[in-house]
């Protein structure tokens, strides 16, 4: 047989690299594919522990609820009229091990000790209460913000589509912003909506956000629990606030209420006399009954509940509200403060 007939058995070079090519492709393939389970594995198993963490952390906070109603409930039955820091609710919790990896703190906080935001306007939704307003104004000025947010700020809750104050945007405004949005034109829930006005922002919000709530239209502010810089929001001088420190070792001092009720009703009728209208005049109108401005109890709470679960940590926030009768039911949940 000729040299040409025989055959060694073996594939042409050509032929051999494409095998190898296809090889090395398919082993690529391959730890892609496999690469890509387990990472989808992972993030898999990665949010089921997060969710299971979040879960806890739910269930931890929805027990801390219960607890804090307990309290409330408590310090109502031994003293129904006066709510102080000198109770045992305003006694922080924690650190307290839950279980195995699990860390619970967790304080309450008097809403009503805040300025309300919602007293601006009367329940009407229209009626300007001056003497709020006044007051939101001074509480401006003493954080260090222009009054005239208060102005702007009525706009946004009142239901007139005109501004009740001269100079504060019109309705017509935020719809002409980028992108557009209307004013509620109602009272809120949330304090935070002082973002929503234009060029308010992050920084005179964090300002003015630990002396402020939003709760419902006429809840009155509790003396015995209040900053002193919402105290001489009212008063129209700096009384309490002149010195924080020693405000707050005064009321420590005082083991109740300070200052008492009629310390304050004295302190108020004597630096305000008679009601300024919006425009900022003297109206000589009579004020709102003093009881209907200012109280030494409380109905509205803020539970904060900081959880550690492994190297997790999470922070949720309930807004209590205590009856006439001691009870407490949770009403907003929320991964946010204000």
């Amino acid at each position: 047989m000729s040299r040409a007939g025989k055959s060694t058995g073996a594939p042409p070079a050509r032929q051999r690299g494409i095998a190898l090519l296809v090889a090395i492709l398919l082993v690529a393939l391959a730890t892609v594919i496999a690469a890509a389970l387990a990472y989808d594995n992972a993030m898999t198993a990665r949010q089921t522990i997060a969710t299971l963490d979040y879960n806890q952390a739910l269930l931890v906070t929805q027990g801390t609820e219960a607890f804090a109603a307990y309290g409330l409930q408590q310090t109502y039955r031994a003293q129904a009229n006066l709510t102080d820091t000198a109770q045992p609710w305003a006694e922080p919790i924690g650190p307290l091990t839950v279980s195995p990896g699990v860390t619970l703190r967790a304080y309450l906080t008097d809403l009503q000790g805040r300025f309300n935001l919602n007293n601006l306007v009367a329940s009407n939704g229209v009626t300007v209460n001056a003497q709020q307003l006044l007051a939101f104004r001074r509480l401006l000025t003493l954080v260090g913000l222009s009054p005239r947010w208060a102005d702007d700020w009525v706009n946004w809750i009142d239901k007139s589509p005109t501004p009740a104050i001269p100079d504060a945007p019109a309705d017509s405004a935020y719809q002409e912003m980028d992108p557009p949005y209307q004013t509620p034109n109602l009272p809120v829930t949330s304090s935070s909506e002082l973002l929503a006005l234009p060029g308010f922002g992050r920084a005179r919000f964090e300002r003015i956000a630990p002396f402020v709530t939003a709760l419902p239209v006429g809840t009155p502010l509790n003396v015995c629990t209040a900053s002193p810089y919402v105290l001489d929001a009212y008063l129209g001088h700096t009384q309490f606030s002149a010195n924080p420190r020693q405000f707050a070792r005064d009321r420590a001092a005082a083991g109740g209420c300070f200052p008492t009720i009629s310390e304050f009703e004295t302190a108020y009728s004597d630096t305000m006399p008679s009601t300024p209208n919006p425009g900022g005049g003297a109206a000589g109108a009579p004020q709102t009954d003093f009881q209907q401005l200012f109280s030494q109890s409380s109905q509205w709470f803020r539970l904060t509940s900081r959880i550690s679960s492994g190297s997790t940590r999470f922070i949720l926030y309930t807004v209590l509200y205590r009856d006439t009768n001691g009870m407490v039911t949770p009403i907003l949940r929320s991964d946010t403060p204000n």
